[in-house]
C-alpha cells in the first residue's frame, strides 16, 4: 500500500469519535443471524499472508472492527464464527474442520479473499484440497484478492447487524 493511499484512508475513514457510517444492507428476508457482538476465530487455512495484513487493518485503529462488536478471540471454544483466508491446504483440511465443529451454534463461517471462496490461483495446485466452501459450509463469502479492510468490515457488520 502507498503512503499517499494511507493517508486518503485514514483521512475518510473518520476518528472514533464521528458517528458510524450506514448500515450495509442484510440478506433480504434473513435477519443478522449473530445480532450484537461477535467473537471471531481466524483460521489461515493456507494463504500467502495477503489476506491476513488485511484482516489486521480491519482490527486496526483506521477501520476499527472492534466498535462494530467484532472481536478476535484465541479459542475455536469462545469463538461465534470462522474467519478463514486462503486455500484449504491438505495440513488444514483436518484442523479447519475441527476448528468449526469445536464452536457452539449457532455458528457461522466466513470465506474471505479470493482463494478462501474458490481457490483463487491455487486451483489445481498439487498440496491444495480446495475452497473453504468445499471443507465447511460457508455462510458470507468476502470476495478480493486481498479484499479491503472496509469489506471485511462491512461483511462482519452484516453478520452483526450493526
Amino acid at each position: 500500500m502507498s503512503l499517499r493511499r494511507l493517508v486518503r484512508l485514514m483521512l475518510t475513514a473518520g476518528r472514533i469519535a464521528d458517528a458510524a457510517p450506514p448500515l450495509p444492507e442484510a440478506a433480504p428476508g434473513r435477519p443478522p443471524l449473530l445480532a450484537g457482538s461477535l467473537h471471531v476465530r481466524h483460521v489461515d487455512a493456507g494463504s500467502c499472508n495477503g489476506c491476513e495484513i488485511e484482516v489486521g487493518a480491519a482490527f486496526g485503529p483506521v477501520y476499527d472492527a472492534e466498535r462494530y462488536g467484532a472481536r478476535l478471540v484465541a479459542s475455536p471454544r469462545h469463538g461465534d464464527a470462522v474467519l478463514v483466508t486462503g486455500v484449504v491446504t491438505r495440513n488444514m483440511l483436518e484442523p479447519l474442520r475441527r476448528t468449526v465443529a469445536a464452536m457452539p451454534e449457532p455458528r457461522m463461517v466466513l470465506a474471505v479473499g479470493d482463494c478462501a471462496c474458490s481457490c483463487g490461483v491455487f486451483r489445481g495446485a498439487i498440496g491444495v484440497a480446495g475452497a473453504a466452501g468445499d471443507v465447511v459450509d460457508v455462510d458470507l463469502e468476502v470476495p478480493g484478492c486481498p479484499p479491503e479492510p472496509g469489506a471485511i468490515v462491512e461483511a462482519l457488520r452484516r453478520v452483526t447487524g450493526r
